[in-house]
């Protein structure tokens, strides 16, 4: 039978008992004192029995011992047997061994000064040492315990044992594996990097470290902050590693060009996995990178060698079908026309003839090099064998485009070379087919450039053809209206127009500027038509000068008399791309009102957002500068591009123009409705003035000034109006747009 502790009297057991004492008997007789006495002990026992079931059924033993050199035990658990082979009888007294016996010899000392330690303090102890059971067996064991005043006042030790030698060896082996995976880690051939999905390193091995150019591991982590921004060269690589890991939770070589702490690049093989806690969220990326820039520079090499010429570098037969195939889809994709351009030099096989092979192939890497100028780095130049190149140009929607980029070809051809110490001057017959006009594949297409590259040899040489007579015909057209742009511009053959804008009441507070051209020989030409033109042959300054000058000396005129702060009459005017971006657009339109002696806050420029697309420092640049000047900045046609948000944002706009195609139909459609009360609560949500183009009914009117538009322009309001109509209209009705006599929200059918 084990020994128990002794147990005291439980205080919360009460001393009487009064449901059991008999009714009349006294309080302190002696059969009240008995029976409270048996109660007692019936409860005493009771706590006793479970007290002992409790501690003899743990999985471990619970002792009392004195605190001696032998540890002698004066009660010890059932527990013993399991935890030492011993029974609770073989232990007690030290009958046949004593727990100092039992203790490992060499952990004896280490136990004894944790217990003497703790014991002097009063506080509890916790120690791990090694116990030698009976069948000779040694394990590990924890004990915790604390010294305590038995019932007579002796120093005794109360505590718990338990096995901890499984979980001795499982820490071990965890504790061996972590340092081989260390030692693997440290010691590998390849880079191992730990990273957080954001994108910074967490924990990377020195060969990571050498591979990308850095002294240590930690010099890595701290020097590459922003992994997406700082490592790949191409822009996104980041991102599509991440995709691929929360698609596929893993990835296998994924190759990409880096950049090295030295500034110089290589290519990288990465493999990696994703690593989740136990509910399955993403903790970080691990992974091993390997140097695959000598196979890549191979792999590079034999393409290079299969897809290019060896004589002038340029693709080959075989590139140039995969490029068109390529061309095509994106074109298909995006609406834009991909146009195939057949070259055949003119007379080369003279010049070969008479001066031999090397001074043709000297002519034809030096024709290689002016094609390669000719073009942009989407475009591509390739040589299909002898004197005859190709041209494939993408993401032209407009033939006076293509027609500019081969005047170009020819002059560029054109230009003298040296050959053999003489001076030559070659000449070229230029084909062309398009996109999908011409064809809607690469057989089609070059079948019709080639043809269309004959019809121009036939046609004199050292000029181009295009494959259907209708775009001959506008490319003819094109060159004329040019020359008569030029005519125009220097003969002020141009007008200003004025389309006048109002608030809700109708009152005009401003217009806008309009260019309008009718040469003699071509009638009316719309500025759909001819701006395209004058951007392209450089004409766009002088025409915009022009306009603008006229427009600034009319609105000075206007606002003569007026109240400029109450009642001001502002002039918007349209500043087409090109001309944005150019270098000295701020200085000239200061001039210009400088000599008008115009207040730069009666003035609107209005930007389309094509310019916020691209290169937008030089964007803000130039918008802070106007700015600067005083002027109103407004976003035309807001809602026929991206409309990013992060313009309104990130540029000083003061003005969003509604484009027509949100205003079309706002009457009766109601989800052009809803937008339009999107963009109208969004302007006024940023505290920018709202105008809405193309208002043509009162409907169109009424639903607008409901929603809380600013401004209107429109067919409603008033047409285009010459200088003079529109200084009558300012003059009549107090400076105001009467409205309909009967209101027909009824568009009228256009006829």
């Amino acid at each position: 039978m084990p020994v128990a502790l002794p147990i005291p009297p439980d205080p919360a057991v009460p001393l009487t008992a009064p449901s059991s004492v008999p009714a009349g008997s006294p309080a302190g007789s002696p059969s009240s004192r008995s029976r409270r006495t048996t109660l007692l002990s019936v409860r005493e026992l009771d706590r006793a029995r479970v007290l002992d079931t409790l501690i003899n059924n743990l999985d471990g033993m619970a002792y009392r011992c004195l605190n001696d050199a032998h540890w002698t035990m004066v009660f010890v658990s059932q527990g013993c047997l399991a935890l030492t082979g011993y029974t609770p009888q073989e232990l007690v007294h030290n009958a046949v061994v004593s727990w100092e016996q039992i203790t490992h010899p060499l952990d004896r000392e280490r136990v004894r000064t944790s217990v003497a330690t703790t014991s002097s303090t009063n506080l509890r102890f916790a120690v791990d040492y090694r116990i030698v059971s009976k069948d000779g067996t040694v394990k590990w064991v924890h004990e915790r315990g604390v010294a305590v005043a038995d019932e007579q006042g002796t120093l005794v030790i109360e505590g718990f044992i338990e096995d901890v030698t499984s979980q001795r060896a499982l820490a071990e082996a965890q504790q061996a594996a972590e340092q081989r995976y260390r030692h693997i880690f440290e010691h590998a051939s390849e880079g191992i990097f730990q990273s957080t999905p954001e994108g910074h390193y967490l924990e990377v091995n020195p060969a990571l470290a050498r591979l990308y150019g850095y002294e240590n591991a930690q010099a890595l982590i701290t020097g590459l902050q922003n992994i997406s921004r700082q490592l790949y060269v191409k822009e996104g690589q980041r991102e599509l590693f991440r995709q691929i890991m929360a698609e596929q939770g893993e990835i296998l070589n994924f190759e990409s060009e880096i950049y090295r702490a030295d500034g110089s690049r290589i290519w990288i093989s990465e493999n990696a996995h994703t690593v989740c806690d136990a509910e399955g969220n993403l903790l970080y990326y691990e992974g091993t990178v390997q140097d695959i820039s000598e196979r890549r520079r191979y792999q590079q090499e034999l393409e290079h060698q299969a897809n290019h010429d060896t004589l002038t570098g340029l693709p080959n037969r075989m590139l140039l079908s995969d490029r068109v195939e390529q061309g095509i889809a994106r074109a298909e994709r995006l609406g834009y026309h991909l146009v195939v351009v057949f070259i055949d030099l003119d007379h080369f096989k003279f010049i070969n003839d008479s001066l031999g092979h090397d001074a043709g192939d000297e002519l034809l890497k030096e024709v290689a090099l002016r094609l390669r100028r000719c073009v942009r780095a989407s475009d591509t130049v390739a040589r299909l064998g002898g004197d005859e190149f190709v041209l494939l140009l993408a993401d032209h929607f407009r033939s006076s485009t293509v027609i500019d980029q081969l005047q170009r070809v020819l002059s560029e051809i054109s230009q003298p070379v040296q050959l053999s110490g003489r001076e030559f001057q070659v000449g070229a017959s230029l084909g062309v087919a398009m996109y999908p006009g011409d064809g809607e594949d690469a057989l089609s297409l070059f079948k019709h450039a080639d043809a269309a590259m004959y019809a121009a040899k036939g046609n004199g040489r050292n000029n181009f053809q295009f494959f259907t007579r209708e775009l001959n015909h506008v490319a003819t057209e094109r060159l004329h209206l040019e020359a008569a742009l030029r005519h125009a511009i220097d003969h002020d053959g141009f007008e200003v127009h004025y389309q006048p804008k109002t608030d809700a009441n109708r009152r005009i507070i401003g217009m806008e500027a309009l260019a309008r051209w009718r040469p003699p020989e071509y009638g009316p030409i719309s500025p759909d038509r001819f701006i395209p033109i004058a951007e392209d042959s450089g004409l766009i300054l002088p025409l915009t000068m022009t306009i603008l000058q006229r427009a600034f000396v009319a609105t000075r005129r206007w606002n003569e008399g007026r109240d400029l702060k109450r009642n001001p009459l502002r002039i918007a005017v349209n500043l087409s791309p090109r001309l944005f971006l150019s270098d000295d657009i701020v200085s000239h339109v200061h001039r210009l009102l400088r000599d008008a002696d115009l207040s730069p806050e009666l003035v609107e420029l209005e930007i389309t957002e094509t310019v916020f697309m691209s290169r937008s420092e030089r964007v803000l640049e130039t918008l802070i500068q106007f700015k600067q000047l005083g002027l109103q900045l407004a976003m035309d046609d807001f809602g026929t591009g991206y409309s990013a948000l992060s313009y309104l944002r990130r540029f000083p706009l003061d003005i969003i123009k509604i484009d027509r195609s949100l205003v079309t139909g706002i009457e009766r459609e109601e989800e052009v409705a809803m937008i339009a009360r999107a963009v109208l609560s969004l302007g006024q949500s940023l505290h920018k003035t709202v105008v809405a183009e193309g208002v043509e009914n009162q409907a169109q009117f009424d639903f607008l000034r409901s929603q809380g538009c600013d401004e209107f322009q429109g067919y409603l309001l008033s047409r285009p109006l010459s200088e003079a109509g529109m200084s009558e209209l300012l003059q009549s009705h107090g400076g105001f747009i009467p409205a309909p006599q009967s209101v027909d929200s009824t568009p009228a059918t256009s006829g």
